[in-house]
């Protein structure tokens, strides 16, 4: 029942903030994120740790919709684990820096705020893919007002970009789950959404195809991977603070984590005949985002691009197939929430002072903002991948891991490195040194601005000189994922010979 908690927490939370309003909703929230963080540490700890890390540590099976197979399956896994404290974390990250910037319908804003955060928590755990999916549209609508109603100048056109591409992407999902779903029953006779049950359902190299692009293509515009990334960058620039943190930081992850879930164990051996492709995808996104963000002369725009080339690395790591390559791809996901989110509380904290993003006006906000100044580098050195900070850890060893599947690929993903040096450093060069152009005398980070950041600021140290926790949590989750890959091999000859076309 603890798994059902993680989850009504943030939605109970947002809605008595939203009862509440005023100023009294910001801490209502803030106990709520903090709550769903520590059961979520509670939850895993009263299940075992270090002793039950990586397996199945606590499950949630109850009747939902028996006429059709539905059930409220949800489970606790060490991937599922990383990802939930990731989720709470920046939940709280979320809060603490709109604390100032919303001063209009405040409590509207944290029930959004938290709805999206109840989504994410829901696509994190559920293993009865109706019950994913239903979690995978629930993130969508209150982001879609977080944009919306709490914006910038752009905000409806932003809006409504971001849920039309997401939304296309989510009904392709739908039908090939509805697809599946009928081809296990016709197979079996059994009518179930249950995630255990699809993996063993046979499929011919036809259907197994068409269903597995349905997937992938609604993860990848989550991700997002080029060409279906056009709604990220308006979507940051436009987003308020908080939801440029939960945006970049959770449902950028939610495409990945998709991928790791669904498309690779339902799909092995189509997913390895697309392996190449999907690793090409990932190096073209890390390359053209990098570009992208260099020509950017807006913060969170910079910001918005990188990700891209980031999460980038993320693909390339999914599709390498290797325990390296995957492991890599997982500390990337935590580690890019992390910093990313970071630059985007910079960049509103910024914005609230100046009123501007443009780097054109910024610069030689060092010598007025000593604080703000160094965290702003020390974000900037974290997206660049400098040694000693998780965002290397995660990076290198997706190369090192695509290396050893794609040579040629994985060198050409390491130009990624380079190309994120000039545009961070450019970004720290135009926004905190050089002139102050604009004659600005700004008051510094204040003492909860500190705080937040300071905390973001040891994650990343920590992850950098210490990653193997993650490591180890996430481990037996990632095995499963990659031995069933040379399964699909060794079975694929006898599999295809069974029944005509490939059945089993």
């Amino acid at each position: 029942m603890i798994l059902a908690w993680l989850i009504v927490i943030p939605f109970v939370g947002g809605l008595a903030a939203w009862a509440i309003g005023g100023r009294s909703a910001r801490w209502v929230a803030l106990a709520a994120c903090l709550a769903q963080l520590a059961c979520t540490l509670g939850c895993w700890l009263g299940a075992g740790g270090g002793s039950a890390v990586g397996e199945v540590a606590v499950e949630l099976r109850a009747t939902w919709i028996p006429a059709f197979g539905v059930s409220a399956h949800l489970v606790m896994d060490g991937l599922a684990f990383i990802l939930l404290l990731l989720t709470g974390f920046l939940g709280v990250i979320a809060v603490a820096c709109s604390w100032r910037e919303i001063q209009s319908h405040v409590g509207a804003f944290h029930f959004s705020l938290l709805a999206v955060i109840t989504g994410v928590s829901g696509v994190f755990l559920a293993r009865d893919l109706l019950l994913f999916y239903f979690f995978w549209e629930l993130m969508l609508v209150p982001m879609y007002f977080l944009i919306g109603l709490w914006g910038h100048e752009r905000r409806i056109y932003a809006s409504v970009k971001f849920f039309v591409f997401t939304f296309i992407g989510s009904l392709l999902m739908l039908a090939a789950i509805l697809g599946l779903v009928f081809l296990h029953q016709r197979s079996s006779g059994v009518l179930t959404f249950d995630l255990p049950y699809l993996i063993r359902t046979p499929l011919t190299p036809a259907e197994a195809g068409w269903l597995m692009a349905g997937f992938f293509l609604a993860f990848a515009v989550k991700l997002p991977v080029v060409p279906f990334h056009t709604w990220l960058a308006d979507a940051h620039t436009e987003a308020p603070t908080g939801g440029s943190v939960v945006l970049a930081g959770l449902l950028l992850k939610t495409g990945a984590y998709g991928l790791l879930r669904l498309a690779l164990p339902l799909f092995p051996l189509s997913s390895m005949g697309f392996a190449h492709a999907a690793c090409a995808l990932g190096v073209i996104s890390i390359l053209y985002g990098a570009f992208l963000a260099f020509a950017q002369n807006d913060f969170k725009r910079m910001v918005a691009y990188s990700s891209i080339s980031h999460m980038g690395f993320v693909l390339l790591g999914i599709y390498a197939g290797n325990e390296i390559a995957l492991q890599g791809a997982v500390m990337q996901i935590v580690c890019h929430g992390v910093s990313t989110g970071g630059l985007f509380f910079l960049a509103g904290s910024i914005q609230e002072r100046t009123h501007t993003r443009d780097l054109g006006r910024l610069g030689g906000l060092w010598e007025t903002a000593p604080r703000l100044g160094g965290f702003t580098l020390f974000f900037a050195l974290a997206a660049l991948g400098l040694p000693g900070m998780g965002n290397f850890v995660g990076e290198f060893l997706v190369l090192l891991g695509a290396f050893k599947a794609f040579p040629a690929l994985a060198i050409a993903a390491s130009a990624g490195f380079v190309l994120s040096t000039v545009y961070a450093l450019r970004l720290v060069q135009e926004s905190v040194h050089g002139p102050n152009r604009e004659q600005w005398r700004l008051p510094d980070l204040s003492a909860r601005e500190v705080a937040a950041l300071g905390v973001m600021a040891g994650v990343i140290l920590w992850l950098g000189l210490y990653p193997r926790p993650v490591f180890v949590t996430a481990r037996a989750a990632l095995t499963r994922i990659e031995d069933s890959m040379p399964r699909a091999v060794e079975t694929a000859g006898a599999a295809h010979g069974a029944l005509p076309g490939g059945r089993r």
